[in-house]
């Protein structure tokens, strides 16, 4: 059973740990973490992270931050990282957390949730589309990773 719970300082190992497990160049363009990067810092806090315990242990999390910081986008929030354990893939909790994300957006005041997903990735893609996010805009050749040219793709939902 899968249950989504705001993050607590205490899982800043597991989160670290997943972060290190799940990064590849299908999801990402930046170099990987080095070993021992910490989770939480860089304008990622606790409160800004929704986990996904699947049988008692970490098995996902989704970040969800505010984006830019003026006032004519408060209402607007970002998810801007998704990770789901490896061994734990094709259980839903990805859809799980992107759905808590959005309601956790929705509770804060948002009324638009946007996200940046690799075009390569059809896998995240798929999720997205599930849960009701649609492609408002494609930078085309944006990241130039292991010698082959990625879109990044711009997704939104728009919350009633």
């Amino acid at each position: 059973m899968t249950t989504v719970r705001l993050a607590r300082a205490d899982d800043e190992a597991a989160l670290a740990k997943l972060d290190e497990r799940t990064w590849t160049s299908l999801v990402s363009p930046a170099p990987p973490p080095p070993p021992g990067t910490p989770f939480f810092g860089d304008g990622t806090r606790p409160e800004d992270v929704l986990v996904a315990e699947h049988d008692g242990a970490v098995a996902g999390y989704v970040r969800l931050d505010d984006g830019f910081p003026i006032p004519a986008y408060r209402h607007v929030r970002v998810i801007g990282g998704l990770a789901v354990d490896p061994d734990r893939r094709r259980l839903g909790i990805a859809r799980q957390l992107v759905d808590a994300a959005v309601a956790e957006a929705r509770r804060r005041g948002a009324r638009k949730v946007t996200l940046r997903v690799l075009g390569h990735n059809a896998a995240a893609r798929r999720v997205y589309e599930r849960c009701g996010f649609v492609v408002e805009g494609v930078l085309r050749a944006e990241f130039h990773v292991e010698g082959t040219d990625i879109d990044d793709v711009l997704m939104a939902r728009t919350l009633a």
